[in-house]
């Protein structure tokens, strides 16, 4: 393993490739981590990312610990939607400094800008990261250090302070002009990050952490493909193309029921629940698989729908329909859960 100077977060954004293109402007040698999990990250574009910005860049994969995360309730509570922005920097800034040894790095460094985001990047919270993740000292935030107090990278002048920044706020115009100096021509669209911070992505993530008892990696990336319908703690994932379909393939585990319309064409769907299936659910979703395939619905009579668990299968006949015990869940529900639990007093989900 090769020795670096620093570990710089890299989140693909334009304040992630400046953070490192900075340091590196210095002669030091950076190592860059791409952390995701199902909710953000994009580790495929990472070999792009390292021909056109020059960057050493790894992927690092920490679903099952911001999943735990989630299941445990967030300390610092959910953002604008179900985003739990201040606990995972800290749960990332933990595990890079678990591996500044691996990397023989001495500090890291990261793109927050000062006053740039109204839940993370407030100084008294951007100092209660520093705080929790116990990196006090080794935290170096070249966008905005000329805010922020030195580093020891900086007092030991492994990094030179007078090369850092001043950035503070809401605006890119000093970022842009950073780019343009540093020769950086291809500028990544602002935004988008983490699917956590979106009303339709909460709509479909929030029922699987609310209704399941022990929710997993695995649940979340169900949630993430087609068309997502429960009935209390049933849960039923409809494809809507053929993408879906081969999705479903590495989901679908123990338990899980597997249907499939017989004589037409149309999607297939997945059953969830921590208990067995009551014969009137397996009518009910599958009623909803088949109404969810154009021409089984213009045939106008009942359909044929296999259905299938842990190899075993079964033909149940069922009439196309959307009007069953089976609905999709809303944003407004959950945002209305999510606010019950910021109010004063309120306990965390799944303490």
């Amino acid at each position: 393993m090769e020795n670096y100077d620093g570990i710089s977060l890299f989140s693909g954004g334009l304040d992630s490739v400046l953070t490192a293109r900075l340091l590196m402007e210095q002669g030091l040698r950076i190592k860059c981590l791409h952390y995701y999990s199902p909710f953000f990250g994009e580790p495929g574009h990472v070999p792009g990312w390292r021909d056109t910005y020059g960057l050493d860049i790894d992927a690092v994969d920490v679903s099952a610990d911001f999943v735990d995360l989630l299941r445990r309730g967030p300390a610092y509570g959910f953002g604008s939607a179900m985003n739990p922005c201040v606990d995972c920097k800290i749960l990332m800034m933990r595990r890079t400094k678990e591996l500044l040894q691996t990397y023989g790095a001495k500090f890291i460094a990261s793109g927050e800008v000062l006053g740039q985001r109204p839940m993370s990047q407030r100084r008294d919270t951007l100092n209660v990261i520093r705080r929790d993740a116990d990196i006090k000292g080794i935290l170096l935030r070249p966008l905005s250090a000329l805010h922020l107090d030195p580093t020891e990278a900086e007092e030991s002048g492994l990094v030179d302070r007078s090369r850092l920044l001043n950035i503070s706020g809401r605006g890119r115009k000093d970022q842009l002009e950073l780019a343009a100096r540093l020769g950086i021509t291809k500028i990544p669209t602002p935004g988008g990050g983490c699917k956590l911070t979106e009303k339709e992505n909460t709509r479909r993530f929030w029922p699987v952490l609310a209704r399941l008892s022990e929710p997993d990696v695995n649940d979340f990336r169900l949630a993430d493909v087609g068309r997502q319908f429960w009935h209390g703690d049933r849960w039923l994932s409809i494809g809507r193309q053929k993408f879906d379909n081969e999705i479903y393939a590495g989901l679908i585990r123990g338990g899980d029921l597997h249907f499939k319309v017989i004589g037409f064409p149309g999607p297939i769907a997945v059953g969830r629940s921590a208990r067995p299936w009551e014969s009137e659910d397996v009518r009910a979703a599958a009623s909803l698989v088949a109404s969810y395939s154009p021409k089984a619905v213009q045939s106008g009579s009942a359909v044929s729908v296999r259905v299938t668990i842990d190899g075993k299968s079964s033909v149940v006949e069922v009439a196309p329909s959307r009007e069953t015990v089976f609905a999709e869940p809303t944003w407004e529900a959950a945002r209305d859960e999510l606010y019950a639990l910021r109010k004063p007093g309120a306990k965390q989900h799944a303490e």
